[in-house]
Order: structure tokens, then C-alpha cells, then sequence
């Protein structure tokens, strides 16, 4: 019988993987969204080392717990983490973007570890709330997370099961909200304010909380609370920052669109690395 499986790789240093994956994987295939991708590290490396249940060998074990990527373009953190946890062999990442490979720039239903295929933003939630609702009728144990990303929180489809999970009492559910406050075209602030985003959440009926996304132990310590009220859904508005973990992507619009390549690669992999010394950053 399947059973749920013990990530041994410490979040920190699994996120330390999944940023380099991701690096590595948008440039050689000239890819975009890294900027987003390093953003969700630290909360997919603590997701998946610390909190879900699941068995790579058998990627479909009915009593898994469910992960959806809403913000189905980051998808190459997401690759990264499941090849991390024995998915598939880490050479297969090397395909990423590539004719006729399934790991698609979106994430793609057919991957060993991805449940829905995504990049159409503001469908995830709707998905996920499914999926937890499916979960009480059949009273099974199962929870379901998703992770949307801020500009997402733009798109109506996104509230629309956020005002049905709570009529249902999901408390089986959880969003998580990759908040690096850029878009695809801007600042969130100035696109559409998303503020007050938690209190917005608490209105439509969720228990909302706020952390730093990239502090792996309040991570931790807020999943171990799921969930957090009984009969509601979760929602974890996770503050983080675009291109978190290369200091010349960090809060940059540009990392959005651009793969890094050549010395942008380079210098991007010693940071990733720690290969870069105090003295290197002191001459930038």
C-alpha cells in the first residue's frame, strides 16, 4: 500500500535546489517567468519537505494531499520541487520548453506530481475548491493548497469560489497567496490595489494570515496550524519578493519576461550557490 513519504532534504537547502533548477531551466530554454518562480521557492520547498502527503511512486494514491499551481507560468519551480521529491529522474528537467517534452512552460497535466494543467489565470482555486469539496463528500482525509499569485487576484474567477468555500466549510482548503506585489505589466499597486488583501479574505468568509514568505520557519509553523478555524477555509497571505534569492532580479519587472543567460546566468548560479563573496557584491 502507498504511503505518505519524508522529504530528507531540509526546506532550506530544498529551496536553495529549486532556485537553481528554475535558473537553469529558463535559460537554457529561453524561457520567462523566473522572476515568479523564485519568488514561490521557499514556500514550495516548506510545502512540500514539511506539510503535504503524498508518495512519488504512486502520484495518483487516492489519499494524497493535493497541490495546485495556479500561477500555472511558474511552473519551473514547481518542476524543480517535484523532481527534488522522486517524481521523476532530474535529468528530465532538461527537456523543460522543449518540442515534444511534457514539461511544458505552463504546468502540464501528465507530469508525474502535477494535478491540473494551469496558466490560465484565476482558474487554480476554482480546481482546488473542487477538489476539498470532493474530499468531505467522500469523507476522505485528503487537503487541498493552492498557490495563486497576486495579479491573479485580479481575475472574478478567483473570488468566485472564494465566497463558495466558506458556504461549504472547506476547512480541508487552503490558498496561499504568492504576494510579490509585480505583475505581469507593473506594480500590483498600481495596476489594482489588492489592499487590505487579508482582510479582504477574512470578509468573504476565510481565516486569513499574514507572513513573510520567505521565512521558512513561520512558513512551517503557519501550515502546522492548518486549518486555522474550524469550518473555514485558509488563506495565507504570503509576502514575498519578485526574484527573491538573485539580488539583481529582486523586485525587478524586467525578471518577469527575461531569462537569464550568460553572465546574468552565471552571476545568478554563484549567488544561488553562495559562491559569491562579500567583496563581489561591495564592487557591484
Amino acid at each position: 500500500m502507498p504511503q505518505a513519504k519524508t522529504i530528507e532534504i531540509p526546506p532550506a537547502e530544498l529551496a536553495r535546489r529549486i532556485r537553481r533548477h528554475a535558473v537553469v531551466m529558463c535559460s537554457r530554454a529561453n524561457a520567462s517567468h523566473i522572476g515568479g518562480s523564485l519568488s514561490a521557492a521557499d514556500l514550495l520547498a516548506v510545502v512540500f519537505a514539511r506539510f503535504l502527503r503524498f508518495d512519488p511512486a504512486h502520484p495518483d494514491w487516492p489519499e494524497r494531499d493535493r497541490f495546485i499551481l495556479s500561477k500555472g507560468h511558474g511552473v519551473s519551480a514547481l518542476y524543480g520541487v517535484l523532481g527534488e521529491c522522486g517524481y521523476f529522474p532530474l535529468a528530465a528537467l532538461e527537456t523543460f520548453y522543449q518540442d515534444g517534452s511534457p514539461f511544458a512552460g505552463h504546468a502540464t497535466k501528465g507530469v508525474p506530481g502535477v494535478e491540473v494543467s494551469t496558466g490560465s489565470l484565476g482558474h487554480g482555486l476554482s480546481l482546488a475548491t473542487g477538489m476539498a469539496l470532493a474530499a468531505k463528500l467522500d469523507a476522505k482525509s485528503y487537503r487541498t493548497v493552492c498557490m495563486v499569485s497576486d495579479g491573479e487576484c485580479d481575475e472574478g474567477s478567483t473570488w468566485e469560489p472564494a465566497l463558495f468555500a466558506p458556504q461549504h466549510r472547506l476547512d480541508n482548503l487552503a490558498v496561499i497567496v504568492d504576494y510579490n506585489k509585480i505583475q505581469s505589466f507593473g506594480d500590483t499597486q498600481d495596476v489594482l490595489d489588492l489592499e487590505p488583501l487579508a482582510e479582504k479574505w477574512r470578509a468573504f468568509g476565510w481565516s486569513a494570515r499574514e507572513i513573510d514568505g520567505h521565512d521558512l520557519g513561520a512558513i512551517e509553523r503557519t501550515l502546522a496550524a492548518l486549518p486555522f478555524e474550524p469550518g473555514k477555509p485558509s488563506a495565507i497571505v504570503a509576502h514575498t519578493v519578485k526574484g527573491k534569492g538573485v539580488s539583481y532580479m529582486e523586485g525587478k519587472l524586467l525578471w518577469h519576461y527575461r531569462a537569464p543567460r550568460g553572465a546574468d546566468l552565471e552571476r545568478a548560479l554563484d549567488e544561488i550557490d553562495g559562491r559569491l563573496s562579500d567583496e563581489d557584491e561591495v564592487a557591484e
